[in-house]
């Protein structure tokens, strides 16, 4: 059983929902992002979602553009973030480490060589946003082969025969795009995001999070009633820029907005809570 396997099924046992932040690597500075993520764990993630800063995230808005900017002025690369995590796992053992970012890092540093770093520096899972999962065979069994689970999204969008190459091809959870566009959106209509994952689970069994859209503890609440897990990205990494390069502040800044968070969600699964959606 994988860690992120495992740890949804602590979740579940506790009718939990998981809470996934997601920071960029290497933002503000790349010393700060180790401790960040130790902070964010001790303020109650269930799971760490680390962007690999790229030149063109064309999946992300301003706010985590911005980011990738920030940590790129640095130097941060693809080895970098995995050495990142490496450090991190010198300490936490138990907390699930997803990479998100784009192919291009991947294939320059090479398949075999990135799951082999990667299975050394105890990566749990891989998001690359501009993998097609019907082309995904040979990295997903590379991945497989060194326990790393590959991860795919799912959009409102997505058609049938794409979920079903997703819910063939995808280990871990299901990550659920939300809204049509880009990360920062600010409108999340939760009654169509019901309809939508109770339609999901009619293809998989996996968890299925929800990504994009997630602005506050409220949003949180609301969507931790029908999902698995909360994934919530530029709700916290806009944070850095609003702390102007003081990453002590911005960590401090960020626990709390996920301490938040989690107190709301576990009210919104409490026995006799209102459903709200």
């Amino acid at each position: 059983m994988s860690r992120i396997e495992q740890r949804f099924a602590e979740l579940r046992e506790q009718n939990r929902a998981a809470l996934i932040p997601y920071v960029t690597a290497g933002d503000p500075e790349p010393g700060a992002t180790v401790p960040l993520m130790h902070a964010l764990v001790a303020a109650g993630a269930d799971l760490i979602e680390l962007g690999v800063p790229f030149s063109d995230p064309m999946a992300d808005g301003p706010v985590i553009q911005k980011a990738c900017e920030r940590a790129l002025r640095f130097g941060t690369s693809l080895r970098d973030v995995l050495a990142m995590v490496a450090e991190f796992r010198k300490t936490d053992t138990t907390t699930p480490v997803v990479l998100m970012g784009y192919l291009n890092p991947v294939e320059r540093m090479g398949y075999e060589a990135f799951a082999a770093t990667a299975k050394t520096a105890g990566l749990d899972g891989l998001l690359t946003v501009d993998l097609p999962p019907e082309e995904s065979e040979e990295v997903v069994d590379l991945l497989e082969a060194s326990g790393i689970d590959p991860i795919f999204l799912v959009a409102p969008t997505t058609s049938d025969a794409r979920i079903d190459h997703v819910a063939r091809a995808a280990r871990g959870f299901v990550y659920y795009v939300s809204l049509k566009g880009v990360t920062g959106s600010q409108t999340l209509d939760t009654s169509a995001l019901a309809e939508r994952l109770e339609g999901l689970r009619r293809h998989t069994g996996l968890p299925l999070g929800v990504g994009f859209g997630i602005r506050d503890a409220q949003t949180a609440a609301q969507v931790a009633q029908v999902a698995d897990a909360v994934v919530v990205g530029s709700a916290i990494v806009r944070l850095a820029e609003e702390h102007d390069g003081d990453a002590d502040g911005f960590a401090r800044a960020a626990a709390t907005v996920v301490r938040e968070m989690r107190d709301a969600m576990d009210v919104a699964r409490s026995p006799g809570a209102a459903a709200t959606v």
